[in-house]
Order: C-alpha cells, then sequence, then structure tokens
C-alpha cells in the first residue's frame, strides 16, 4: 500500500517527469502527467514518443523506475494513448 495521498504524490512526480523529460525532448517527443490515482500515475507520451517501437521500454525503464527509485517502489505508471 502506498504510504502517500495522490495530492502528495503530484509535486515528486512533477519534478521526477521533469527530471527524464528532456532526454524524451531530444528525440521529438514529450510526456504529460493527466492525474494520480490511488498511487498510479497516468501519463500520455507525445510527439515522436506517440507510436514509437520503444515507447514501452521508454515508459518501464525510463519514467517509471525514474519515479520507483525516487518516490516509492510501488508506484505504477499508466500510459493513456
Amino acid at each position: 500500500m502506498m504510504p502517500f495521498s495522490d495530492e502528495e504524490l503530484l509535486k515528486p512526480v512533477e519534478i521526477v517527469i521533469d527530471k527524464v523529460r528532456p532526454m524524451l525532448v531530444a528525440d521529438g517527443g514529450n510526456v504529460t502527467l493527466l492525474k494520480i490515482e490511488e498511487g498510479k500515475v497516468y501519463v500520455r507520451l507525445e510527439g515522436a514518443c506517440k507510436g514509437c517501437a520503444s515507447s514501452s521500454r521508454t515508459l518501464k525503464f525510463g519514467i517509471e523506475r525514474a519515479l520507483k527509485d525516487e518516490i516509492h517502489p510501488e508506484i505504477e505508471l499508466i500510459n493513456i494513448a
């Protein structure tokens, strides 16, 4: 169980996403934070990242790993296409 409320997660999640955003922008993409609900972070990949063959790896091994490492290991990332 996540020890933080969704509201408490908002700022730390935004900070982590802002840290990984330059790597996405460099490849012509971006990510938008849509909402946080019950410890799940909902995002949308945009630009070149949307539909890219590597997008699932970017989500799991880039963004989600950073969230787990920096915030909490149970946090989950969900892409809304």
